[in-house]
């Protein structure tokens, strides 16, 4: 593949625009228009759809562009490998969590470390972040779980635990048993998060099982559901954060503690954008 037809659709799909493009690489429009023109004639594909003055990726054009994200980042990682530097100078990171809070707040960190820093940050539960990563499409993941495939690295970066919330108008006292919390309605994550997983695990520790549970998809989900009244919810304390609607109920009789890794392929542990997105985690 001609990597400069590769570099000049990155710019444009960056940018949004091809005159936007044209402008921050300091090259003609019609360069850059000609170069993507023969990138998508050359393959017989389509990577933008056009309309007037607006462009928007195609399907392919977005796995394109994640493919060339993460190609031109390890260019950059080798020539801070041959430089003699920690990290490159500017740098894109493909991120995947399992919940925002703790990636946003590395990311910040990684951010001050390596000023020129783009980053893309996907959600999903715990099986989604290893997927995403297994498929290439991110270059590092953190997750509130441990993972056994050899094909992946972890490191263990801080601890957080799980806490019961609901609604602030709800009758209940400060703290809970794990007995009453389960006695309750409650309103779970989907199957393959790490939050319903550690929370299983520790009803099947006390030899518990929920009575009654609702099933949502996402995080939001579930605190949407507890604000309307349909049960009591579980989460990352670090996650809740301040709401009016609602109120912690810490559980007092079992350890709920969970730790947070982050991960990335095995092959890959060694680069040096990735191993300073671990530092800044461990000194978060």
């Amino acid at each position: 593949m001609n990597l400069f037809q590769l570099r000049a659709f990155r710019l444009v799909a960056r940018a949004g625009s091809f005159s936007r493009a044209a402008e921050g690489a300091r090259v003609s429009q019609p360069t850059l228009s000609a170069q993507v023109k023969a990138l998508e004639r050359d393959y017989g594909v389509t990577l933008f759809d056009r309309r007037g003055r607006n462009i928007a990726l195609t399907r392919l054009g977005r796995r394109l562009l994640d493919v060339a994200d993460r190609l031109f980042a390890l260019a950059e990682e080798a020539q801070a490998v041959v430089a003699g530097t920690d990290a490159p100078s500017q740098a894109f990171l493909s991120v995947a969590a399992d919940g925002p809070a703790h990636a946003l707040a590395v990311l910040g960190a990684l951010e001050r470390r390596v000023p020129g820093l783009d980053f893309s940050l996907s959600i999903g539960n715990s099986e989604e972040v290893v997927r995403s990563l297994l498929a290439y499409e991110a270059d590092i993941g953190i997750m509130g779980r441990a993972v056994a495939d050899p094909r992946l690295a972890a490191v263990r970066i801080k601890t957080d635990r799980l806490v019961a919330f609901a609604p602030a108008t709800r009758a209940m006292r400060r703290t809970a048993k794990l007995a009453e919390i389960a006695a309750a309605r409650l309103v779970l994550r989907e199957r393959g998060s790490a939050t319903r997983e550690r929370f299983e695990a520790a009803l099947a520790e006390a030899g518990l099982a929920p009575a009654r549970a609702v099933e949502i998809a996402t995080r939001e989900g579930v605190r949407e559901a507890v604000a309307a009244g349909f049960g009591i919810g579980i989460v990352f304390e670090s996650e809740l954060g301040p709401d009016p609607r609602f109120r912690a109920l810490p559980v007092t009789d079992a350890n709920l503690e969970v730790a947070e890794y982050a991960c990335c392929l095995a092959e890959r542990r060694e680069q040096p954008l990735l191993r300073a997105f671990v530092e800044c985690a461990l000194a978060g």
